[in-house]
């Protein structure tokens, strides 16, 4: 009976226009039975062309209706989404076992609604997703609509905005209405906006400029105001990547969204499951070692790993191949990450140069830094890059220390010391380097307090000019000395392992790239071991 009853006020309008005009032509036939057949005859020739000029009349009117008077241009083509037709369960959602557990909860209140009524609660409104990109927001959004079983309306910010004033908020209404009925229909009704950040931002309340935002974002508030639990149970679930202090605080405040959920990227084990879900998809060597795949991976999201196996597939397919190999993989990485390789004709010296600049890195990297592991050094070019070394942390680090940050540095400007020691000048190709090193130094001593001076607090939210040119000037020079003294530890230490460079680069210039086993079998071979924390240590016989 409310499907019924909803229908019919749905389409009431249509109703009594079909049955007024049933009984118009029954009328005119009547009526045309009464005349004389001349005028019968006249009547009746004349009809087409009456309907038309009246359905021309009709067509013009509607048109002219619905796209100036009534915003016609604020029409919402969204509708319900079924959830038979989704088919994501929190199984297929990957690397979100943390989010998943919170998203659990609310499946649970939204299936136990009426034990919470009983009870004198009420379900949530608001669910906020925070986030990187292609981290699983909107598979997340589905798997709650799929396995609370209920339908829902799936919109993007951008769908909101206009260019004409109004329109951003009579779409709102819109979606709400709609949300309500399916909510009356099916018991509840689930509304998920994808980059909520569009409407949702921090309001201007200047004349002109984000007005037509003001407005949505003003209707969207007073919605979720509106939100009654107990005649229909909505809940707006919005996705962001922006942080949350971009959105409106009256947007955040309890009421609203009433929940936030904050996903990250997936650990080692999420990555290993992940890429094991996604091979299931592709034929790919059993060699592979899956493991080392999700090591080189880190700080990847979920739809960068699925991008990887894809672009390995292509490669493999490009090959003839039969099977997807692991240099499939690394070459996937290395086109996703640093573009297609150029194919340069370097001079001899030009390819040499380039070789003892990245065995530099390599040694520096492998053997001083304390949270990173070379995964690949290489010399082939790609972009403006003539080589580069990869490397990737060992787990993943969420903050930053003072011998971290002194390791970057130091091997940023290992390729600068090599060059110089081997040839006695440098290349521009340290220039990439040097904008590092600076970075990283700058940082250290203006916002971090670590440098020697005994500097301490951010010194970069200071104004311009509100800091004097004494005290830029000593932080500048500690920044300096700051470079100076790291190229000195690793200019000392090159000295000392100078025939593992030459060894790096020569191996180099023969085979253009070197994984990580190849570099490490190439140290041992030198009689050079590293522990588990990275630490060099004595000569030992092979």
């Amino acid at each position: 009976m409310r499907k019924l009853k909803i229908f019919l006020m749905n389409h009431w309008v249509k109703l009594v226009v079909v049955l007024g005009t049933i009984a118009l032509i029954i009328l005119t036939i009547i009526g045309l039975s009464t005349l004389e057949s001349f005028y019968r005859n006249m009547t009746l020739a004349t009809i087409p062309l009456q309907l038309l000029l009246t359905g021309l009349n009709a067509i013009i009117f509607v048109y002219l209706y619905m796209s100036v008077f009534r915003g016609g241009f604020a029409q919402m083509k969204k509708g319900k989404i079924k959830t038979q037709d989704v088919k994501v369960r929190f199984k297929d959602v990957i690397g979100l076992e943390g989010a998943k557990k919170e998203a659990l909860e609310v499946v649970q209140l939204l299936k136990d609604r009426a034990h919470v009524k009983k009870i004198g609660g009420k379900i949530i409104k608001g669910l906020l997703l925070v986030g990187p990109p292609g981290c699983g927001k909107t598979m997340l959004a589905k798997a709650i609509a799929t396995e609370a079983g209920i339908p829902f309306i799936s919109m993007a910010g951008s769908e909101f905005v206009e260019i004409f004033v109004g329109v951003g908020a009579s779409r709102v209404r819109k979606l709400f209405a709609k949300a309500r009925q399916y909510a009356y229909a099916e018991g509840a009704c689930i509304i998920f906006v994808d980059e909520i950040d569009v409407i949702g931002r921090g309001r201007t309340f200047s004349m002109g400029s984000g007005e037509e935002t003001n407005s949505t974002q003003n209707q969207l508030l007073v919605e979720l105001d509106g939100i009654d639990s107990n005649q229909s149970n909505i809940v707006v679930i919005g996705a962001t990547n922006a942080g949350e202090e971009v959105l409106d605080k009256a947007l955040m405040r309890p009421g609203r969204f009433d929940r936030k959920l904050y996903i990250s990227y997936p650990n080692l084990q999420e990555r290993e499951d992940l890429f094991n879900y996604y091979l299931k998809k592709v034929k790919y060597d059993p060699l592979v070692d899956v493991a080392r795949l999700a090591k080189k991976t880190v700080y990847k999201s979920p739809a960068d790993i699925e991008n990887i196996i894809k672009e390995a597939a292509l490669i493999a397919a490009r090959k003839k191949k039969e099977l997807i190999a692991l240099d499939d993989f690394s070459e996937a990485m290395d086109r996703i990450d640093l573009g297609l390789e150029t194919h340069l004709t370097l001079t001899p010296i030009e390819r040499e140069q380039t070789a003892y600049h990245e065995a530099g890195h390599t040694v520096a990297l492998y053997f001083l830094h304390p949270t990173d592991d070379v995964f690949k050094a290489s010399i082939k070019s790609r972009g403006p890059a003539l080589g580069m070394v990869t490397h990737h942390p060992r787990e993943e680090l969420h903050t930053q220390n003072k011998q971290k940050m002194l390791a970057d540095i130091i091997v940023a400007l290992a390729g600068y010391a090599t060059e110089k020691m081997k040839y006695g000048t440098t290349s521009s190709g340290v220039s990439g380097d040097f904008q590092q090193a600076m970075r990283v130094a700058h940082t250290m001593v203006w916002r971090l307090g670590m440098g020697t001076g005994g500097f301490v607090g951010d010194y970069s939210i200071i104004p311009e000019n509100q800091i004097s040119s004494n005290l830029k000037e000593r932080l500048n020079n500690e920044t300096i000395a700051l470079l100076n003294e790291c190229l000195g530890k690793v200019e000392v230490f090159l000295k000392q392992e100078w025939p593992l460079v030459e060894t790096i680069a020569r191996e180099l210039m023969e085979k253009d790239e070197l994984d990580y086993d190849v570099i490490e079998a190439l140290f041992k071979g030198q009689g050079k071991f590293k522990d588990n924390a990275g630490n060099l240590l004595s000569s030992q016989p092979l």
